[in-house]
């Protein structure tokens, strides 16, 4: 394996790519130093640590985790990538429901630009209104109800709201550049890349949060020691690799094609088959369940009745309440996602045509229904695994006291969007060395799941 990356380095095309993502990733770290002005650090610094304290400190971790820490720092890349994955999902869910879009779509490379461009142009109206939200809270922090004192905005006022929105959305538009550079002319995956950065970005801090964790003796109400440490580290690779069976399950279904008769040669017909994951959807679900519940807990805390009769409990990060809305949220979403993006019927009719059937099952209609039916079984068994891994470091984290910096990284988005990129990021790279007769990062140049 550790010859692997050696002769990652011997490739000149591939390191050439490897060293332009290197240098990418370092221009989107020095996006996200630099603070947008009219901020006082200081002052930002008693908010973020109040917002910890508070109910949506975790909310608030989870999206500083995400920007790799800009937003804690107020800067530039504040946003992050992030609207323009979101621009992205909108874009791809509602491509097979306007047909517009549809018929779009199939014009190839010049539809596949026009959809690039829409989502481009909706990526900067998300930017506008979530940068004006953003702005809207840094000049009035009791917008989140979060307890009042700190006020890191020097000179509040409309100039600040429309500078912010302005240079906001210009630090996102330019991450998407870069990620879009990095897909052409680096390693692939530009978009994911940049997010997944940022994550492990924020790991050694909270390594070290642990680590002050330790040398306190605990938080005053529970101890903490090296022994907890040692579970916590066993806990998070088990884990880790509960994750990546998740990510790389599937069901193999059978598919054999006629025997072809051709002159007076007959060609043998052939045994293949089709991969059906069970976590189809990905982490797409963790990302809607967040931003739907987000606009609730917001409008809740907006108005004064609501928030002075303890409303805001209901959509409060890691409540009991919240763990229920997001679990049944997560399992809506995963089975309406597979709902959009799994045309069973079209695969048995490519499947029919091309002369291939499922062994025991007729053509047509009833391997339509198979299909489906095989896919809802496995989708329910992903979709509770996906909820459990999400709900998970609200766990850890309201009832092991472990601080939701430590508890992001033990499920939930933060480790399916580290798992799969990596994981994808590797298959690229042996893709290359495999093409240069080099061996791979594992036994004979394969994943064990590819062999």
């Amino acid at each position: 394996m550790l010859s692997a990356y050696a002769n990652c380095m011997k490739i000149p095309d591939l390191r050439q790519r490897i060293l332009f993502t290197l240098g990418v990733i370092a221009l989107c770290r020095v996006a996200s130093s630099i603070p947008c002005p009219g901020v006082d650090p200081h002052e930002l610094g008693v908010l973020f640590g109040a917002m910890e304290k508070g109910s949506g400190g975790g909310m608030l971790n989870m999206f500083n985790l995400f920007s790799g820490g800009a937003l804690q720092k107020f800067a530039v890349a504040a946003l992050g990538i992030m609207p323009y994955i979101s621009a992205s999902i909108i874009i791809q869910l509602m491509t097979p429901v306007i047909p517009t879009l549809e018929k779009i779509q199939r014009e190839g490379d010049t539809g596949r630009q026009k959809l690039n461009q829409y989502t481009r142009y909706l990526t900067v109206i998300i930017c506008v209104i979530q940068g004006g939200m953003l702005a809207k809270t840094m000049v009035n922090p009791e917008m989140l109800g979060l307890p009042g004192g700190a006020h890191p905005v020097l000179n509040p006022g409309p100039a600040f709201l429309i500078t912010t929105v302005i240079i906001l959305t210009a630090g996102t538009m330019l991450l998407m550049w870069l990620g879009e550079q990095i897909t052409e002319r680096g390693i692939g995956n530009g978009a994911s890349i940049i997010i997944t950065i940022g994550i492990v970005d924020r790991l050694p801090s909270s390594v070290w949060s642990m680590i002050s964790l330790v040398r306190a003796g605990g938080t005053g109400t529970q101890n903490f020691t090296i022994i907890h440490v040692l579970v916590i580290l066993v806990a998070f690779f088990a884990i880790c690799a509960a994750t990546v069976a998740l990510t790389q399950a599937q069901r193999k279904v059978p598919i054999k094609y006629a025997r072809a008769v051709g002159g007076r040669r007959a060609t043998t017909g052939q045994t293949s088959y089709m991969p059906l994951r069970v976590n189809y959807s990905g982490v797409m679900p963790l990302i809607f369940a967040s931003a739907v519940l987000m606009f609730p807990a917001m409008i809740v805390n907006w108005i004064p009745y609501t928030r002075n009769h303890g409303w805001s409990m209901l959509f409060a990060y890691g409540s009991g309440w919240y763990m229920l809305f997001y679990g049944v949220l997560i399992m809506g979403f995963a089975f309406f996602w597979v709902a959009n993006q799994f045309n069973p019927i079209k695969i048995a009719d490519d499947l029919q045509k091309n002369g291939g059937f499922v062994p025991g099952v007729r053509p047509g209609q009833p391997t339509a229904e198979f299909l489906d039916f095989s896919m809802t079984r496995i989708t329910i068994a992903g979709a509770l695994f996906l909820t459990i891994l999400a709900v998970l470091p609200m766990i850890l984290s309201r009832q092991a006291n472990i601080p939701d910096a430590v508890a992001q990284f033990f499920g939930g988005t933060t480790l399916l969007i580290m798992v799969g990129v990596m994981l994808d990021t590797m298959r690229q790279i042996e893709a290359f060395l495999i093409s240069r007769h080099y061996d791979g990062f594992l036994t004979k140049g394969h994943l064990r799941s590819r062999r």
